[in-house]
């Protein structure tokens, strides 16, 4: 135990002050499921916005990084920096669609926009799947960030982190609400994000650092710094840069990246006063969840590899980590325990903060779908709005049990779930783009498009050999998953070496026609670069024929359900041009309203503008501190005038709303 009495006197008031706004917010969140799961409707951009990051901060967000710091360098973080897109597609595209749909969830746009039993078993089916099933693997990846946290600093088993933790979280998220989350957030974020900048300050103060200048030219940092691929070598640059930019933030469906919105982003927009504070909550989000927060993980990840250059460093350090958890991404809690007495109590509670904000977020969206979509939609459509808000509140306990669970069991590495996670919605991200600008897009493109999803991603990650898809552009000379950790334990590949290991006749074969042990470990390293983007485009391709043929081959939906929509939403474009003259033949569009008003090329001007301010400042704050200052002061002078040149097009956009 490495904690001090001072330390937990920072944690003991941390938790009375974020259980204290439950209880407050637990006055108003009872009276409607309105007020419960969207705080009435009446949210400003700036708190929603703080709400968004600290959602998406997470516990195990900074062992994520950490993890593909050390295994891949900074450059691996494209896999999610290229969701910067998809947040500026919903910025100023789908984001005023979503509040003018005045929906209370996600799901229930499902029968706004189709009609029929297909419509009602779409948004019961995905209530479940989303709600329970992937929310909870979401909420198991959280747990698994606290349980490493908790073996490293406090020596606790698995299942008594689980149990501490989940308490206070539960408390506050059913007796507030959204309320009482999203004002917990904005207290939470701060803390949070201080805790990670000092981390990062006292990780390269360590000894063995000696200073963020000596930290940059340590040998085992060096090769791990680029922020962009070796574009020399097609096997790095494509699968770490161009399917993340060109194919994945189209195409997969990922929480808090979902294309066109949804999920608990979309939740928090539905919560805003008006469309301006739902576009700004999601812009401000954007930008503080790409431009500031990363680099202070970065930095920690880097210093690691100094402090920790081997997963044996922290294994012989410490000694009571279960083999499960022992991945690259237990190097950030163990760089923690660096901290001195005071401040690992205030990073801890930081820590602690950014994991019962993001488990409050997805216990209160999960439970909204429980609610609203499933029980009140398919068991009791009498029910009270008392009674439904104790099924919310009931509801979120069962989340956190089964959410436990997967993080207790199958689960063992940050990166494993983050895989799971993008294969899971590979290629049906482009129907949700669609669905809102081309009426054609019917109940059963999305459930072909989902079950084809489900079916090939479990294909691909549990049944189908790692080697066997890697096989297809790498020769695997046999390789299996089995032999590939059994090898990478033997300390050379000579003859006697092989001979005196206890591999078979034919896995000793397979490795003696290598010259050199460093010869399989390129190779391999190969494979795990290229595995995921392979996966990727395979279920792209097969997910996107699939719902493709369901779209033309299907029935589109009731011309009367698709003239409703898109009287409430107002979407424009030629997509709509069939149902929008159907309905001006009729009179029912306001007659100040520009039925030919088509705002796209200004939007997508706007998401170009925004990638640019957003992605200079990021990579401005590397070059400060990589010691580049020209190429930081040229970053963050184009951030400024690109961040300029946004606000004045915005300013030019009308509402979609009719001229009164």
């Amino acid at each position: 135990m490495i904690f001090e009495t001072i330390d937990w006197l920072v944690i003991g008031i941390f938790f009375v002050i974020v259980l204290s706004i439950g209880w407050v917010a637990s006055k108003s969140a009872g009276k409607s499921t309105s007020e419960f799961f969207l705080g009435g409707r009446g949210m400003p951009w700036w708190l929603l916005g703080v709400s968004m990051v600290a959602c998406t901060f997470s516990a195990d967000t900074p062992n994520l990084v950490t993890g593909m710091v050390r295994s891949g360098g900074v450059v691996k973080n494209w896999a999610w920096w290229s969701f910067l897109i998809t947040g500026m597609v919903t910025v100023f595209v789908y984001a005023g669609l979503w509040r003018r749909s005045e929906v209370m969830t996600d799901l229930e746009f499902y029968e706004l926009r189709y009609g029929g039993k297909l419509a009602s078993f779409l948004r019961g089916f995905r209530a479940l799947y989303l709600g329970i099933l992937f929310n909870c693997l979401i909420m198991g990846t959280v747990h698994l960030a606290i349980i490493k946290i908790g073996a490293v600093m406090f020596g606790l088993d698995p299942t008594l982190v689980i149990l501490i933790s989940s308490i206070a979280v539960i408390v506050y998220a059913t007796l507030g609400g959204i309320k009482g989350v999203i004002w917990a957030d904005f207290f939470q974020y701060f803390i949070a994000m201080f805790g990670a900048v000092y981390a990062a300050i006292v990780a390269v103060k360590q000894p063995e650092v000696g200073g963020l200048v000596s930290l940059l030219k340590h040998p085992n940092v060096i090769h791990k710094l680029s922020i962009l691929p070796d574009f020399s070598d097609p096997w790095v640059y494509i699968p770490l840069l161009i399917i993340p930019i060109a194919v994945q933030w189209w195409s997969v469906w990922y929480p808090g990246s979902e294309p066109g919105g949804g999920g608990y982003i979309a939740q928090k927009m539905l919560s805003a006063k008006d469309e301006k504070n739902a576009i700004g909550a999601t812009l401000f989000f954007n930008f503080a969840h790409y431009a500031l927060r990363p680099w202070p993980w970065i930095i920690v990840g880097l210093a690691s590899l100094v402090v920790f250059p081997q997963l044996s460093d922290i294994q012989e350090t410490f000694p009571g980590i279960k083999d499960q958890y022992l991945g690259h991404d237990i190097a950030y809690p163990a760089m923690l325990t660096r901290l001195g007495p005071g401040w690992l109590g205030l990073v801890v509670a930081s820590i602690i903060a950014a994991y019962m904000s993001t488990i409050g977020t997805h216990l209160n969206w999960g439970s909204s779908y429980i609610v609203n979509d499933f029980y009140k939609r398919f068991v009791d459509n009498t029910a009270s709005e008392k009674h439904l808000v104790l099924v919310g509140r009931l509801s979120t306990g069962g989340l956190m049990i089964i959410s436990a669970i997967f993080s207790l069991t199958f689960l063992e590495e940050a990166t494993q779930a983050f895989d799971i996670l993008l294969l899971s919605g590979a290629g049906t991200g482009l129907i949700y783009l669609l669905r809102w600008f081309w009426w054609r897009i019917n109940a059963m493109t999305e459930v072909i498009g989902m079950i084809t999803a489900t079916v090939m991603s479990i294909l691909l990650v549990l049944v189908i050999d790692k080697t066997t898809v890697a096989s297809l552009v790498v020769t695997t000379q046999g390789l299996t998953d089995v032999l590939i950790d059994q090898a990478h334990g033997l300390p050379s590949f000579d003859k006697a070496t092989l001979l005196g290991s206890k591999l078979s006749s034919a896995d000793i074969s397979v490795l003696s026609a290598f010259d050199s042990k460093d010869e399989f470990t390129a190779l391999t390293n190969r494979i795990d670069t290229v595995i995921l983007p392979i996966r990727l485009i395979l279920c792209l391709l097969v997910v996107t024929a699939s719902w493709l043929a369901a779209t033309f081959l299907g029935k589109p939906e009731e011309i009367e359900i698709l003239k409703s929509f898109y009287r409430r939403t107002l979407p424009g474009g030629p997509g709509w041009k069939k149902i929008r003259l159907a309905i001006e033949q009729e009179g029912g569009l306001d007659e100040n309203y520009d039925t030919h008003s088509w705002q796209m090329p200004k939007k997508i001007l706007l998401v170009f503008l925004g990638c640019v301010s957003i992605y200079c400042c990021l990579f401005s704050i590397g070059g400060f501190l990589y010691g580049n200052f020209i190429q930081g002061m040229v970053l963050i002078t184009l951030a400024c005038l690109s961040g300029f040149a946004l606000f004045k097009v915005f300013g030019t956009l009308s509402s979609g709303r009719p001229v009164k």
